[in-house]
């Protein structure tokens, strides 16, 4: 049995000895500037209530490497007497305008005092670059302008964490969690809440913004989005989510995220104890790949409404000239049940099915929790066709999952060469 294999791996962020801590990655690759973002919070210890700053490293990006920028401190993303927390980026290909939101908690206020009282201490902020991230804003708190007296239905909220996407309509959207108020005092309770995952998002280029609806059912806590496209040239908004369920929560929105359908739990991904954060990227099926039957993609790509692993002696799906490339979705996560632990990569090339999932690919073995994915292209070399790749920032270490903030790159061909061949599961 050969050995398994691990993409190259770069320590970005790494516990110090005075017990500063790095936890909670969001990645951005701006393809125009060639250029990755890392983003995460700087914590006085491994503890929520102990965040402290958001900081970044940028990362230049060569052919075959990254050459990464001294850690900065994102001195604007702040407001006075509170804590920065859940950087999630979004960028707008349209304006050039970068925008890194937060949510900004009073000051230690811990998330189960907000979720025992009610008392929700809770800011939506952002800052915006317009130059790539070498200078930022000064901080725009939004809570009452877009969140209103809503806030007091909401125990607490927060955003993604990691990226945000834009539609190809020119529509930001940030995702989202809030836990709604059910009742107060009652059932020898103080506050009753459950969580729902939705969704921010602005039409004006950032200049206004607005919440959509919540996945009804069943709970939902951090979440991402993928805007798919599908090869009859449909296009739903999908939400994958962080659930206390033992699973994923996967749930589709057909209006741009202003309305989700019920969710669903996704039995191949499952969760750990109360769950943990994971990640999507979406990206647009190579052509190449999907209209081949060879080694080593056949046992995957069949007709495109039957994502099944097949034989050499299916019949293949000939692309017609009104053919719409789908959207195909790439997910990241820790792949026990039992702890945080070996984070996986997995590959769905029809993400609103939940059995359409393929995988893992563990990619790193050990304590390992959060983690955030950015979809880029590589030229392998002048004049070849680039090739599909994706980069991820994840929290990992030895002894425990949050000693080390780490980045990775690897394209399309390693992941699919490394799934597991038994897709019984």
């Amino acid at each position: 049995m050969s050995s398994p294999y691990f993409p190259a791996r770069s320590v970005l962020f790494h516990k110090e000895a005075n017990g500063v801590t790095y936890r909670v990655p969001a990645l951005l690759y701006l393809s125009r500037f060639r250029s990755f973002l890392a983003f995460c919070e700087e914590r006085l210890s491994p503890s929520d209530s102990q965040a402290h700053l958001l900081v970044m490293r940028k990362g230049t990006f060569y052919r075959n490497y990254v050459e990464w920028e001294d850690i900065s401190v994102l001195g604007t993303a702040l407001l006075p007497g509170h804590r920065s927390m859940n950087p999630c980026p979004v960028y707008d290909d349209f304006t050039g305008t970068l925008f890194l939101f937060f949510i900004a908690v009073l000051g230690h206020t811990s998330e189960s005092y907000q979720l025992v009282t009610g008392k929700n201490v809770t800011r939506l902020c952002y800052i915006s670059s317009t130059d790539g991230g070498n200078t930022w804003s000064p901080v725009t708190d939004l809570t009452k302008r877009v969140i209103g007296d809503t806030i007091k239905e909401w125990a607490t909220f927060a955003l993604g964490p990691g990226h945000g996407i834009q539609l190809k309509s020119g529509r930001l959207l940030i995702p989202a969690y809030a836990y709604h108020i059910e009742c107060k005092e009652c059932f020898g309770q103080l506050c009753l809440t459950s969580p729902h995952a939705f969704c921010f998002h602005s039409d004006t280029h950032g200049r206004t913004w607005r919440f959509g609806e919540a996945i009804p059912t069943p709970e939902s806590v951090e979440c991402q989005m993928v805007s798919v496209d599908e090869e009859d040239g449909t296009n739903v908004l999908y939400c994958n989510a962080r659930s206390p369920l033992g699973y994923r929560v996967q749930a589709l929105s057909l209006d741009d995220g202003a309305v989700f359908q019920e969710g669903q739990l996704v039995q191949r991904l499952v969760e750990p104890r109360n769950g943990c954060h994971g990640s999507i990227v979406g990206f647009p099926a190579p052509l190449d790949l999907y209209q081949s039957l060879h080694d080593p993609f056949k046992h995957l790509v069949c007709h495109p409404r039957h994502w099944t692993p097949c034989s050499a002696n299916t019949p293949h799906h000939d692309a017609s000239p009104d053919f719409l490339t789908p959207t195909w979705v790439v997910y990241s996560h820790p792949t026990w049940t039992t702890a945080r632990k070996d984070l996986g990569v997995f590959l769905s090339l029809f993400p609103r099915d939940p059995d359409s999932w393929h995988g893992p690919w563990v990619i790193y073995e050990g304590p390992s929790a959060y983690s955030d994915l950015a979809y880029l292209e590589l030229s392998p070399s002048p004049g070849a066709p680039p090739a599909v790749a994706f980069a991820c920032l994840f929290e990992c270490g030895t002894k425990t999952a949050y000693d080390e903030i780490c980045f990775s790159i690897f394209t399309l061909y390693e992941l699919i060469d490394h799934l597991p061949r038994d897709y019984t599961l």
